[in-house]
């Protein structure tokens, strides 16, 4: 008992959401069978490295998986890790799904605002923080966190489709299933609607390994799909940012806030 407790005040102390760093639902396994426990880690970050993270409802808005077309939420307990744990699902394939709540940022620091927008190539920034008669340092962003993960179950049959969130990465091909000879195709959306002429960031690494991750840059296109190559017994994990002005009712209250989408999946070995 005193050691759940102890984990549970170090997770609260450390597991709120790190900004600037990306946040991914990590599986143990990518592929499972049918009716086999379904276990993932949150993973918090930077080049596709990073420690788990225990789940906390303070932090969670929506927690489930999409699976053959239902929505199943998860009922999970403070200081459950992996986060993620299902019992098991029929053949199909699976989409974990977590939404977290607001977090906020203070900058203290201009430098790092403006090494985030170059970073995730935000067009007109900073200049537009400062057209805004906005202060360089001593203000304030909010950002969420919008995190999908593909599992096979079984022979891992299905597709990914849109499930609602505010900004999301859809997956346009099935990594376990489907030919992918001439590359992986995602569509990016946000409020329901494709993100044209967007960055988006594709992290890769060999399955089940710590190897430094091979980053690449791509744009979506006027549909919002991004495409990119892909090869087999890799791990990849992907990446797209919004920022947006928002107006402070009182001092103090956030003046931009950002909506991170990341989706992750393998595609398996020959």
């Amino acid at each position: 008992m005193f050691r759940r407790s102890l984990t549970l005040i170090l997770s609260l102390l450390i597991s709120a959401p790190v900004y600037a760093h990306e946040f991914w639902i990590s599986p143990v396994n990518y592929e499972v069978a049918p009716d086999e426990p379904i276990e993932a880690h949150f993973r918090v970050g930077q080049g596709f490295s990073g420690g788990s993270h225990s789940f906390l409802t303070r932090y969670a808005t929506r927690h489930g998986v999409v699976h053959l077309g239902q929505n199943i939420d998860i009922t999970a307990r403070n200081g459950d890790r992996p986060a993620f744990q299902h019992p098991g699902l029929p053949n199909g394939l699976a989409v974990l799904v977590h939404e977290t709540t607001d977090s906020r940022l203070t900058y203290k620091d201009y430098e790092k605002f403006v090494a985030f927008v170059e970073h995730k190539d935000f067009v007109g920034q900073p200049e537009t923080h400062l057209v805004r008669g906005l202060p360089e340092v001593g203000f304030v962003e909010s950002y969420r966190r919008f995190a999908k993960s593909l599992v096979s179950i079984g022979d891992g049959a299905g597709q990914d489709g849109p499930v609602g969130l505010d900004i999301e990465i859809v997956a346009l091909a099935n990594p376990y299933t489907d030919d992918l000879s001439n590359g992986m195709q995602v569509r990016v959306l946000m409020a329901g609607q494709p993100r044209a002429d967007v960055q988006v960031e594709v992290f890769q690494r060999a399955i089940g390994t710590k190897d430094t991750a091979e980053i690449t840059l791509y744009r979506t296109n006027s549909d919002g799909i991004a495409t990119f190559p892909v090869a087999a017994g890799q791990e990849y994990m992907i990446d797209n940012v919004a920022l947006i002005p928002v107006e402070p009712e009182v001092q103090g209250n956030p003046v931009w806030h950002s909506l991170w989408a990341n989706l992750t999946f393998n595609v398996p070995a020959n």
